[in-house]
């Protein structure tokens, strides 16, 4: 925890000694001592932690129209919970999670934002409960079970991340992102959602339509004041930039602010002279818009040498997390506090194949709902021609049948790491039985699609959103940020830009929201970041990576990644 927040730290117990609150502190707004947490609210009566940031806090500062002591968004929080307590959840417009004891009725608020950007976890043990930003802060305390949950391997296997509320351990719970809870000396309650992505989608594809330039304006003016709101600052801002659009958007519509940018790219030497490497396209998009750029080479072995660390950093696994980690490092290297990241385009403006591949396989195999006879017939059938023994066999191919005819189940097909049949192979039958049984993977799937969103478009927006973004991006860029001291804001992942771009990008039967993203600066992008063919952020790990697990059929792709990753959280 000591790297999350290096700037100031402190601690606060109620009177009768039975509510501890702690805080590391990352100074980026009002940096002085007296907004260091825990913060006391000037009655004595209310206490809060809190990580994260409110970027509306001024405004909703200046609508409580009372005096303050600080500049910090933090005592903007204690003073609207005292005025209009969980109500107050939708007004903030920012990345969050806090715990506030109010000592007049003697309870813990937990809150936490609405796309989960900040994480959140707790443990009951039915006597006490113990609230972290992390889960390896509530195992170093020593007094939670480590015993590890099923469920959240299973999890992890099948998605290559564990998905919420799991974790590794039964004892340990995320709080839902957009949720509130409450802890009293009766207990805790069940969380409480107060917003629902699939609910906004849906509201918007029932919205009405626009044309093309006034969908243009309203995706230009919410993304650019998205921007502008997470600009608010008292320390430096950079930002990562790729040779994509979304960081290239997100560093273009900063400089029209007239912020002074610094930018990072980066660079791995086994990319030197391909199309995937990074640099000297976002070097380009760095002279146009006039940033202070770096460039940081990343080799095999500063990989090798970095990779413990990286590992010890990792919350929970994740196969997606060491790049996240290793932008970071060049960021703090460089001196950095604060950085914005493209992270979102593609999951609210349809940037990933799955928005075309995942209703192609609905539509053309959904008579297969009904029919699970012919899915087992197809998969012996499959096994006869090619048995797993054989080198080409492919598991989703196999079961396509099974799973594909449905959006949760062409989700878990698409994006999954390992099937649920797989799963006995790798960590044993039994595991893999409990496992499966607590996860419930396609309802956990169906449940980030309820209330139904209303169109194709929209179910797999939620569910990368809900799940590869929440689930994987974000929970990765909060760890390796934090390891490195480092604050990562993400512009594109704010549910005020939500609800003002939905009604533009999901009403069109036109796909073309990336675009229309692209085009938002006023100087436009350069036409070689508009015409560059979509790459992805990877890392070679394969090239890499030393450890291999020919024991486990058909190990290709990220899976051998993905077992090194679970074996060293058994190990530690």
């Amino acid at each position: 925890m000591r790297l999350r927040g290096p700037d100031a730290a402190g601690q606060w117990f109620s009177d009768d000694r039975r509510v501890a609150l702690a805080h590391r502190r990352l100074s980026i707004i009002d940096v002085a001592d007296r907004a260091n947490q825990p913060m006391l609210g000037r009655e004595g009566d209310l206490a809060i932690v809190f990580n994260g940031e409110i970027y509306n806090y001024r405004e909703l500062r200046d609508e409580l129209r009372e005096d303050f002591d600080t500049t910090s968004d933090t005592e903007v929080l204690l003073r609207l919970y005292r005025r209009e307590g969980a109500a107050m959840l939708p007004k903030l417009r920012g990345m969050f999670a806090f715990c506030i004891w109010d000592e007049r009725t003697r309870t813990m608020f937990l809150a936490r934002d609405p796309y989960g950007i900040k994480p959140l976890y707790y443990a009951n043990d039915g006597t006490t409960v113990r609230v972290a930003s992390q889960v390896k802060a509530l195992i170093a305390g020593g007094a939670v079970s480590t015993a590890r949950d099923p469920a959240g391997i299973a999890g992890f296997l099948l998605r290559g991340s564990v998905p919420e509320p799991f974790t590794m351990y039964w004892s340990i719970r995320a709080v839902p992102a957009g949720s509130w809870m409450t802890i009293t000396p009766a207990g805790a309650s069940q969380p409480v959602p107060y917003f629902s992505l699939a609910a906004v989608l849906r509201d918007a594809v029932h919205s009405r339509s626009h044309s093309q330039r006034e969908r243009q304006e309203i995706i230009r003016d919410a993304v650019a004041e998205s921007v502008r709101y997470h600009l608010v600052s008292d320390v430096p801002v950079g930002a990562f930039l790729s040779s994509g659009r979304d960081s290239s958007t997100v560093v273009a519509l900063a400089a029209e602010t007239g912020t002074l940018m610094r930018t990072v790219t980066l660079r791995f030497e086994e990319y030197f002279g391909t199309r995937k490497d990074e640099a000297p396209l976002a070097e380009v998009v760095a002279r146009q818009y006039g940033t202070q750029h770096a460039t940081w080479t990343l080799t095999g072995q500063r990989f090798r040498d970095e990779l413990p660390n990286a590992l010890d950093a990792m919350d929970q696994p994740s196969i997606d997390g060491l790049n996240s980690y290793f932008v970071c490092k060049a960021a703090s290297e460089l001196g950095w506090k604060v950085a914005l990241s493209g992270t979102g385009g593609d999951e609210l403006f349809g940037g990933y194949s799955t928005f075309r591949i995942i209703p192609r396989l609905v539509r053309s195999l959904g008579l297969f709902r009904h029919l699970p006879t012919a899915a087992r017939a197809f998969e012996r059938g499959y096994s006869k021609v090619m048995p797993k023994s054989h080198a080409k066999f492919s598991p989703k191919t196999a079961h396509t049948l099974k799973y594909a005819h449905s959006y949760e189940g062409a989700y878990l097909m698409k994006r999954g790491l390992f099937l649920p049949e797989e799963l006995p192979d790798v960590v044993g039958d039994e595991t893999a039985e409990e496992g499966l049984k607590r996860l419930g993977i396609l309802d956990l799937i169906r449940e980030t699609i309820t209330p139904d969103p209303g169109s194709a478009f929209a179910r797999v927006a939620a569910l990368e959103a809900a799940l590869f973004m929440r689930n994987q991006l974000l929970r990765d860029i909060d760890w390796a940020s934090m390891a490195h001291s480092l604050e990562v804001r993400v512009p594109l992942v704010d549910a005020f830009l939500l609800r003002k771009v939905a009604p533009a990008v999901f009403t069109s039967l036109r796909r073309d929201g990336k675009e229309l993203l692209a085009h938002s600066p006023k100087t436009p992008l350069p036409e070689s970041i508009l015409t560059r063919r979509k790459t992805g952020f990877t890392l070679p790990i394969n090239d890499w990576l030393e450890h291999e697990h020919r024991e486990v059929p058909h190990s290709f792709g990220m899976r051998p990644w993905a077992l090194f990753l679970y074996q060293q959280s058994l190990a530690t």
